[in-house]
């Protein structure tokens, strides 16, 4: 039986690659996470930035909770099945008119993981319009090889690598997934997506978190972490990070910096060059 999803979400999921929107948090709860980042970036004088945007849940004891909340985790019991772990979270913040994009990219090609099923969960904290530069998808994309990408390292493209589709997008084909604050979208990692830059007046805040099931393993590096959210984990592919305190707790903040470093070398794994964007 369903947690959370309905039979239909869940055919749309498995055969389109993605489902949205989802209404997971009321706009004052939103408001009042948004409220925290902007008071956190407000006291260390700019945005979060960097190795703060990966892995952040080690730093916030408010998104560590939120990666537990039964009501994004049994969305994912729904997909994965019963053992459960949060791979990473990340922050996806466009400044009103800076021109920040993601391009067409297929996560699966970069993340190294294997072995089973992952599932992006994004959470709108602002209003994600296509105005704001909500995120597009190509249904059905996650079905097919893996299509064909270059590492343009465009100034402005949010990915690491500026990692680009460069054949087979027929933007005509394109499906919108706009979001209100506290709506959520979920996504197949091999579902191809990107999103436009942000020509609102507002920005545009929101955090990805990503899921998968214990089974699943980290097949480019040599050493990776994941917190475990819900059931058991049999089999021990991944550190499990530890529970969070308090907002910048000392243990979790050393083991955030070997956490994001580790995801960082994943993502530039056979790269030319690396940023600071990471």
């Amino acid at each position: 039986m369903l947690k959370a999803l309905t039979t239909e979400a869940l055919r749309q999921f498995r055969e389109e690659g993605y489902y949205s929107p989802v209404d997971v948090l009321p706009p004052e709860e939103a408001r009042g996470l948004r409220d925290r980042i902007e008071a956190f970036e407000a006291d260390q004088g700019a945005p979060v930035n960097g190795l703060q945007r990966n892995k952040s849940h080690l730093l916030f004891k408010w998104l560590d909770d939120l990666i537990r909340d039964d009501r994004i985790v049994d969305m994912m019991e729904d997909i994965l099945g019963p053992d459960i772990l949060c791979w990473n979270t990340l922050f996806w913040t466009k400044e009103p008119g800076s021109g920040q994009y993601v391009s067409w990219h297929q996560d699966s090609n970069y993340w190294g993981l294997a072995g089973g099923e992952v599932v992006t969960a994004w959470l709108a904290l602002s209003e994600a319009s296509e105005e704001a530069g909500c995120m597009r998808v190509m249904p059905g994309t996650h079905l097919g090889p893996p299509l064909k990408h270059e590492d343009l390292y465009h100034a402005d493209n949010m990915l690491t690598r500026g990692q680009e589709i460069t054949q087979g997008i027929d933007e005509a084909k394109a499906v919108l997934m706009p979001l209100r604050p506290g709506q959520m979208s979920l996504h197949n990692i091999r579902l191809a997506h990107a999103s436009g830059p942000n020509m609102s007046a507002d920005r545009r805040v929101g955090i990805s978190l990503h899921y998968m099931p214990a089974k699943a393993m980290q097949s480019v590096g040599q050493w990776d972490s994941a917190a475990l959210v819900r059931g058991e984990d049999r089999f021990g592919h991944f550190e499990h990070t530890p529970r969070v305190t308090a907002d910048m707790d000392p243990d979790a903040v050393a083991f955030h910096v070997r956490a994001a470093e580790a995801v960082r070398q994943v993502l530039y794994h056979g790269a030319e060059q690396m940023t600071g964007k990471l």
